[in-house]
Formats: C-alpha cells, structure tokens, sequence
C-alpha cells in the first residue's frame, strides 16, 4: 500500500465536501462533527458522482409551514435522483442495506478505525489515503 497527501485538516470544512483523486479513484472527504470521513464518489444507486450532492439534513416532525431540522449537515444526497445519505454511517435513510461505498478512515491518535475500501489516514494535521 502506498500513502497520497490528499488535505490538511482545516481545508475541510464541516458542511462541504472535498474531491479528491487518488490513482484514478475519486473519494469526497467530509468532516461531520469533527470526524472525518472518505466516501467514494459513487451512489450505490445509479453510479452518481453522490459527493457532487447538497449536504443537507432531515426534517422533524412539525405544525403546518413550520420547519424544524434535525441532522444539520449529516445528510448527503444523491445528485441524479435524490437518494439521501448518512454521512457518518454511510446508509441510505430509507433502506440501511444499500450503503455508500467507504474509504477506511484511521486516527494513530485514537486507535480507532472505521469505513472500507482504501484508509484514511490523519496524521497530525495532514490527511492522507492509503491504496
């Protein structure tokens, strides 16, 4: 396996998306309540570039024309057909079995590790994906 610089940690910001490609495969690198994460840049659906989708939230229960939100920034939807994302878990809000396909994420700091499919890495301020 091989290590490729792809950010520095301030450059994602939570809320936004950055793509990245590391030899031929395009991740979008997402920070959700100061945790980063790696998704490959494919809905499970049709193949949509889903990083390229509005990174959103849910709807709360409410009274008519009000509008209460819940999961602010957490949601990723699918540009081409609307399908809607969990971006710390990866599983679509309707149906948990269809995921997103991930990116191993990895903090030497914690020992933690989650996400499949390629590593990220963050390494003091620097992250990096592994392939």
């Amino acid at each position: 396996m091989e290590k490729y610089w792809v950010a520095r940690k301030d450059e994602i910001i939570e809320g936004a998306c950055k793509l990245v490609s590391v030899r031929g495969i395009e991740f979008g690198i997402f920070k959700v309540q100061g945790e980063f994460y790696a998704w490959r840049n494919v809905c499970p659906h049709f193949g949509a570039p889903v990083c390229k989708g509005a990174i959103t939230s849910t709807r709360l229960p409410s009274n008519v024309y009000e509008y209460k939100l819940g999961r602010e920034d957490e949601i990723l939807r699918c540009p081409w057909h609307g399908w809607e994302f969990d971006l710390i878990t990866g599983e679509h809000l309707v149906d948990p079995s269809v995921k997103l396909r991930r990116g191993k994420l990895e903090n030497p700091e914690d020992g933690r590790e989650n996400l499949e499919k390629g590593e990220l890495e963050t390494l003091t301020e620097d992250i990096y994906v592994w392939l």
